[in-house]
Formats: structure tokens, C-alpha cells, sequence
């Protein structure tokens, strides 16, 4: 059963994990788009923090990275990460703020009929209708620049410039020379 919160402005959704098994579970239905939060070098939560798409110290290290920066491996425990890219992991120490928690703590919604498969296919096919949505338009974009190059090389080639007069218009060979002469012995 996996915690959620609302923040303040009701934009984001914060996930949290439980224990293991559900961080398991965040790890394994999280959004490409989701940051991930963990207390650094110290057993605690998941939390994910869902973009729109419990330590009793005063201060900890958080490191977060997006969560499709995060690698499993078969050999790693349950609850267990790793980095894809570790370069892209951020590391914020960051200090409790009772208001805050307790803040928090009034927003946290139970709820077991959530299924994180479901939701991140949905999300998934959604992303993957907005790529398909863009490169249409891409496609579109670059077919009317193509078309719109020809007119302009039409617009400016020799080609047409004789178009109406070709039936009008008589090769040297077939014209008939003067009766006179003399126009080519003068030059």
C-alpha cells in the first residue's frame, strides 16, 4: 500500500514507499518524468515526486534523479538502485521543517485501488501518441517547406519563360534568307 500526498497548489502527487516491497513497486511502475527522492546511504522510503505529463534526524543527504535514471539489476535486493548515468544523480542535504511534515501528514491519502501497472501504460501510450502527433507534424511541416521550395525554384527558372510562343517561335534553319545579300557583306 503505497502512500501518496497532494502538495499545497494540488499540481503534484508525491508517492511513497512503505517499506521495500513497495518501493519495489514505485521503482517498477514509476513515469519517465517522475524524480525520485531516497535518503543517501541510509535504509528509508522511495519518493517520487509526479511531475504534470521517516527519519527521525534534523537534517539528511537526499539524492534524486528521474526515474528513468534508475537501474535495477537482477542481483540487487529488494528496495535496491542503482544509476544508469550517475552524473544526472543530485545530492541536497536537506534539513526537517516540522510545518511542513506536518503539512504532509494531512495531505496523506491511503489508497489500495491504485494500479501503478495501469497508470504508467496509460502514460506510456500517451507519450508515445504525443512522439507519433509530433513527427506527423514534422512530416507536415517539411513537406509544405519542400513544396513551398519548388514554387520558388519554378518561380525563378527560364523554363516557362516561352511557354505560349513556342508554336509562334522559328529556328534559324527554317527562316528564309533575304532576297539581298549585301546585309552580310556589309558586316
Amino acid at each position: 500500500m503505497v502512500y501518496f500526498f497532494k502538495t499545497r497548489c494540488g499540481t503534484y502527487t508525491l508517492y511513497m514507499g512503505r517499506d521495500k516491497f513497495e518501493n519495489e513497486e514505485l521503482i517498477k511502475y514509476g513515469w519517465p518524468e517522475d524524480v525520485w527522492f531516497h535518503v543517501d546511504d541510509l535504509s528509508s522510503a522511495h519518493v517520487y515526486l509526479r511531475m504534470k505529463p521517516g527519519m527521525k534526524k534534523s537534517e539528511v543527504y537526499v539524492v534524486y534523479t528521474r526515474w528513468k535514471n534508475l537501474k535495477k539489476t537482477p542481483n540487487m535486493v529488494e528496495g535496491q538502485v542503482g544509476y544508469h548515468r550517475p552524473e544526472n544523480v543530485r545530492r541536497l542535504k536537506v534539513e526537517k521543517n516540522n510545518p511542513i511534515v506536518r503539512q504532509l501528514e494531512k495531505s496523506r491519502v491511503v489508497d489500495d485501488t491504485i494500479d501503478l501497472y495501469d497508470a504508467q501504460q496509460r502514460r506510456l501510450a500517451e507519450i508515445q501518441r504525443d512522439k507519433k502527433a509530433f513527427a506527423k507534424q514534422q512530416k507536415k511541416e517539411q513537406e509544405l517547406a519542400r513544396l513551398a521550395a519548388e514554387a520558388e525554384k519554378e518561380a525563378k527558372s527560364y523554363d516557362r519563360l516561352f511557354e505560349n510562343d513556342r508554336e509562334n517561335m522559328v529556328s534559324v534553319s527554317e527562316q528564309k534568307a533575304t532576297a539581298d545579300a549585301t546585309a552580310a557583306e556589309e558586316y
